[in-house]
C-alpha cells in the first residue's frame, strides 16, 4: 500500500502544486492497485470476510455449514480457480513473450510484471482455499471448528 499511496500523493502534488503531472503514476497506481486487490483476496478467504447470506448461514448447524463449505469448495471454488489460473497464465505468457506495453499513458510500461501478479495470486487463493477445505471438511465431520473466524461486521 505504500508505494501506492506514495505514487497518488506524488501525482497530486506534481500536478496541483507545480502543475507538472508525472507520465507514470497512472499506469503505476493502476497496476500496483489491481495487484493489491488480487492478494487481498486470500487474505480475505483467511478472515472468513467473504460475502455469505448470514441470515440463513447463521441457522444452520455446524456440522451442515462444514458440508456445504466442503462441497462448494471441491464443487465451484477449485475448478473456478484452476481456470481462471490457467487462463491468466495464457495473458502473462503472452504479455511476456511479446514484451506488450501500456497504451495508456507515453511511459509505456511492460505489463508483464502485472499479469505474472494475477495467477500468482490466484495460487496463492488456491493455497488458502485448501485450508479452507481441510476445516470445512473437519466441520462437517466433527462439528467443531478448527479455526474460529472472527465475525466480520459492515
Amino acid at each position: 500500500m505504500v508505494p501506492l499511496v506514495g505514487a497518488v500523493v506524488w501525482e497530486v502534488v506534481s500536478r496541483y502544486f507545480f502543475n507538472k503531472p508525472t507520465e507514470w503514476s497512472y499506469d503505476l497506481t493502476y497496476m500496483l492497485y489491481g495487484s493489491l486487490f488480487m492478494l487481498g483476496a486470500a487474505y480475505t478467504l483467511r478472515r472468513g470476510a467473504h460475502i455469505r447470506t448470514d441470515f440463513l448461514w447463521d441457522n444452520f448447524s455446524n456440522k451442515t455449514k462444514g458440508w456445504i463449505d466442503t462441497v462448494a469448495y471441491v464443487a465451484f471454488f477449485f475448478p473456478t480457480l484452476a481456470l481462471l489460473f490457467m487462463v491468466s497464465m495464457e495473458e502473462f505468457s503472452h504479455a511476456y513473450a511479446n514484451s506488450e506495453r501500456s497504451e495508456q499513458t507515453v511511459w509505456r510500461p511492460l505489463l508483464w510484471p502485472m499479469k505474472l501478479s494475477i495467477p500468482v495470486c490466484f495460487f496463492l487463493l488456491m493455497l488458502q482455499g485448501i485450508s479452507e477445505l481441510v476445516k470445512a471438511w473437519y466441520l462437517a465431520r466433527t462439528g467443531e471448528e478448527l479455526d474460529h473466524r472472527e465475525k466480520v461486521e459492515i
